[in-house]
């Protein structure tokens, strides 16, 4: 697992300081950190949401009205999703007083697999179970990590897709407006 002060992987980091040094690439670079986030579109409803945790207890999204919602959607097999969790735990321990939920939806995987990885990391995030992806499809996610943000009215607010850091003030800035 990546440390928490290296949010890339080795690889990853050293493909973005070369396309950094090429000054075509600095343009492309900078849109893609803009292009993290993208506002919910209003004429578009918030899909209802039930899904199960892995403590065997029903969720609905409905039942979360009055307390902001992060549902992250992530798998085992996304490096990308693996990297960003422990800011994502962070996060949710900095704002839970404020009530905030925040929810790791686990995108089609065995229970088995799902509890192993949360073992072997020692992450305590909350875990919902997308079994058979129709949370994903009713969100319209189709890159992972994918994190959707719910108001206390429960109306999706944005998307943050991609591998995001959270520890940052731009994702405090973020959690603020929920």
């Amino acid at each position: 697992m990546p440390s928490q002060s290296a949010p890339f992987s080795p690889g990853r980091r050293r493909c973005l300081l070369a396309a950094a040094c090429l000054p075509w690439a600095r343009p492309v670079l900078a849109a893609n950190d803009a292009a993290a986030r993208k506002d919910w579109p209003r004429q578009r409803a918030t899909p209802a949401v039930e899904l199960v945790g892995l403590d065997g207890q029903p969720w609905r999204l409905a039942g979360a009205r009055g307390a902001p919602v992060l549902l992250n959607f992530w798998a085992t097999w996304c490096e990308p999703c693996r990297a960003e969790m422990p800011a994502l735990q962070q996060l949710a321990r900095e704002h839970r007083e404020a009530g905030l939920q925040l929810l790791a939806v686990n995108y089609k995987e065995p229970e088995a697999r799902v509890r192993r990885f949360l073992e072997q990391t020692g992450l305590a995030l909350p875990v919902l179970l997308d079994r058979e992806g129709a949370a994903a499809k009713s969100f319209g996610v189709r890159i992972f990590p994918s994190t959707i943000a719910i108001d206390r009215r429960g109306q999706a607010k944005f998307v943050v897709t991609g591998e995001f850091d959270w520890a940052s003030a731009q994702a405090a800035r973020w959690v603020a407006e929920l």
